[in-house]
């Protein structure tokens, strides 16, 4: 199905206007070193103003006209509002800037009574929202954008896309100008000229695209759609003749979805990984809230708390307007789950108990705020640990690995980032320090252990980059008994510039 604007057409003996309305309004942009109207409103289109007419012209026949600017940006956004609106009929919708939008409707129709039905159902609720479009059901995406667009409506029987749309001119096919301009020349105006050409010549003369757009605008390729928004793994809803703005309300309604995403992950051996819970106002705005759990869950009771403390803890509570009138809950990331046997050591307990933890305190602080430490299999201090969002760093997941390698020598707990330089005396050039100055104290060296020699991992590096130098660390003890951390960037007569001493980090 394909929406698009649709504004009334100028008619012969209309009504003188009425002398209390509001003036024409039209939205002006600047095109061809000329400001034309990129929309028109109802009472302009009336009075016979249409886009691309130049100001000049249009305030020549109506001179009390109101001008506003075209704002391209606020246009792209209202119609990402009215895309989220039509979730509802759908999860299935996609853009088709700059004003219309496509819906696949597979699966969905009988939901709403038919085709027909929920055509009338879509249309009306657009109106109600003071929206005028028209609606085309069609067998592919593009003979209903086509059809659309040329202001047709309806809906198209199966196998009758090619006789709908062959009256209708080639700029329907959404070539480029220059295409729509030689095909012209060529006395080929309409899409039944073009499917009544043999395609090699057309090919040939004006590429393989327009042979694909034909083709597609016929309904003799079928191409999905790409949707806007990833389709869910599981979807339940609830829809209310009479829509519901009580907490309590919103809470029951969330628990009793989660039992039916439960049974449906159950049949599927899954459990749900990310949720998301959406709330369509009845005056069309839409509300969106998302969880994560640390592991793959179906538990409802579980996932019902986890929604509450979610509602509890919003800085911005949701706002129900006139209501909800419907409520979803999809899952948005499902994995494998199957019963797991349980350790006679309780291990397992302990899992599950640490997981509801991280899923609690991240529904209540934020995912990215709720961090544990994942250490990675390598030498290089700099890469050997990193903060990652708890819930990531599942068990189940089998590229974190949360031990250090078995051969590393004793390393300290805190490291300075970066690397602090100091000046530091050797005895000899590849040895240890003796003594070295930092923050303007000068420390004796009394005991030194290394060296701990690490290269620079060459194979992490982009082609072309120069290889870092290599380091030399050494854990040192001054006479105070403090314990350091240092290492030598750069080997003597074996690379190029003076090695450098610097401090990375101090054992407690």
């Amino acid at each position: 199905m394909a929406l698009s604007p649709r504004s009334a057409a100028p008619a012969e003996g209309a009504r003188a206007p009425d002398p209390l309305a509001p003036p024409p309004r039209v939205f002006v942009e600047k095109a061809k070193n000329a400001l034309r109207l990129a929309a028109v409103d109802r009472a302009a289109a009336r009075r016979g103003l249409a886009p691309g007419l130049t100001l000049a012209d249009a305030r020549a026949r109506l001179p009390d006209l109101a001008v506003v600017d075209h704002d391209p940006v606020a246009d792209a956004a209202f119609l990402e509002t009215v895309a989220d609106d039509c979730d509802r009929w759908t999860p299935l919708v996609a853009l088709d800037a700059p004003d219309g939008l496509v819906l696949d409707i597979t699966g969905c129709a009988h939901l709403f009574g038919g085709e027909a039905a929920m055509r009338v159902r879509l249309l009306a609720h657009l109106h109600r929202h003071g929206l005028g479009a028209g609606a085309v059901v069609a067998g592919t995406p593009d003979a209903a954008r086509a059809l659309v667009r040329a202001g047709r409506g309806g809906i198209v029987a199966p196998g009758g896309e090619a006789r709908a749309v062959a009256p209708l001119p080639v700029l329907r096919l959404g070539v480029d100008e220059a295409v729509v301009t030689g095909l012209s020349r060529a006395g080929l105006k309409t899409i039944g000229d073009l499917a009544e050409r043999p395609a090699t010549p057309l090919a040939a003369r004006f590429g393989a695209e327009l042979l694909t757009r034909l083709n597609r605008t016929l309904g003799h390729e079928d191409i999905r759609i790409v949707p806007r928004r990833p389709l869910p793994a599981a979807i339940a809803e609830r829809r209310f003749a009479e829509p519901i703005a009580r907490a309590e309300d919103i809470e029951a309604t969330l628990a009793l979805l989660v039992d039916d995403l439960a049974l449906m992950l159950e049949a599927r051996g899954e459990g749900g990984r990310a949720f998301e819970a959406a709330f369509f106002r009845a005056d069309g705005a839409v509300r969106r809230l998302t969880i994560e759990t640390a592991r793959p869950s179906r538990d409802g009771a579980a996932l019902a708390r986890l929604w509450h403390e979610k509602i509890e803890a919003l800085a911005d509570p949701i706002d129900p307007g006139f209501g909800f009138d419907l409520v979803r809950l999809a899952v948005l990331r499902a994995e494998p789950l199957t019963p797991a046997q349980v350790s006679l050591d309780g291990r397992a307990v302990e899992e599950e108990e640490v997981a509801a933890l991280i899923d609690r305190l991240a529904v209540r602080l934020g995912r990215e705020r709720v961090l544990r430490v994942l250490m990675r299999d390598t030498h290089d201090p700099g890469r050997a640990s990193a903060l990652i969002p708890a819930a990531q760093a599942s068990a189940t997941s089998p590229t974190l690995s949360l031990a250090l390698p078995a051969d590393l020598p004793p390393r300290p707990l805190s490291l300075f980032d970066p690397p602090q330089p100091i000046e530091a005396l050797a005895e000899v050039p590849d040895g240890p320090p003796l003594r070295f100055r930092w923050r303007r104290v000068v420390h004796e060296v009394a005991r030194a252990e290394g060296p701990e020699r690490i290269a620079p991992e060459w194979w992490r590096l982009p082609e072309g980059t120069a290889l870092p130098a290599t380091r030399d660390y050494y854990r040192v003890e001054n006479r105070e008994g403090r314990r350091f951390w240092l290492f030598r960037a750069g080997l003597y007569g074996r690379e190029s510039g003076e090695p450098r001493w610097f401090l990375h980090g101090l054992f407690p």
